[in-house]
């Protein structure tokens, strides 16, 4: 389950074949037998055959900065991905997971990277992205908090709403944890106990000082952007 605020307010070598070499033949009319004659391989045959065990040394991966441009740029014109079709969808996903493939952080939950208010980007998910409302009805952004050293989190809709919800984390492993949300605030007011099927997971999948991209148990991505690495979860 995400970790985004308004999803949780609902529910909470190939190898080439060697050439055939074909013996020589004699000449029946001479006397003297013929010079054998050489089966030349194709200079195109011969240079593959030497280099072809260098693609995946010369197949260099994407730097990250260069694959978050990319996202970025992907993302920038899908109004937070309200407005993504299922092939722009898809084109995200596939740069996410090339980004996933170079984090630098290898056990995000450990990091102090992690800590501090990030703010939703993207997303597959409707309930966040509230699509079945007119846009206007719609929360214009969305937020989390989260303090690495207590394992809190917090979950904020922007106008017009300005929900909020907090929620324990439990480490499942060092990038996933299980989410126990607790108290709902109306309009950032309003206290209202969790029920208790208000949980979840969310793993994180890339993490650095900039962006993280988060994955949910019901096949979510999540995008974010850190806007505030000194905002703390309120006690």
């Amino acid at each position: 389950m995400a970790l985004s605020s308004s999803s949780l307010f609902s529910t909470l070598n190939t190898t080439s074949s060697l050439p055939h070499f074909h013996a020589p033949k004699l000449s029946s009319s001479s006397h003297f037998p013929t010079k054998p004659s050489t089966t030349h391989l194709p200079l195109s045959h011969k240079w593959r055959a030497k280099v072809s065990f260098f693609p995946s040394f010369l197949k260099k991966r994407k730097d990250a900065k260069i694959i978050k441009e990319e996202l970025l740029q992907a993302i920038e014109p899908l109004d937070r991905g309200a407005d993504a079709t299922l092939q722009d969808q898809e084109t995200v996903d596939q740069i996410a997971s090339e980004l996933e493939a170079v984090s630098p952080i290898k056990e995000p939950l450990k990091s102090n990277l992690l800590g501090g208010k990030w703010e939703l980007i993207y997303t597959t998910s409707q309930s966040i992205l509230q699509t079945k409302r007119p846009k206007f009805f719609r929360s214009v952004a969305n937020y989390q908090a989260i303090n690495v050293d207590t394992l809190r989190a917090q979950n904020m809709e922007s106008w017009p709403f300005f929900n909020q919800v907090t929620a324990d984390l439990t480490p499942l492993n060092p990038r996933k944890v299980a989410v126990k949300f607790d108290t709902f605030k109306i309009g950032g007011i309003i206290p209202i106990k969790a029920p208790g099927r208000a949980r979840g997971e969310l793993e994180i999948t890339y993490l650095d000082e900039e962006l993280r991209v988060s994955r949910g148990d019901k096949g979510n991505l999540f995008i974010l952007k850190m806007v505030d690495p000194s905002y703390r979860v309120p006690v």
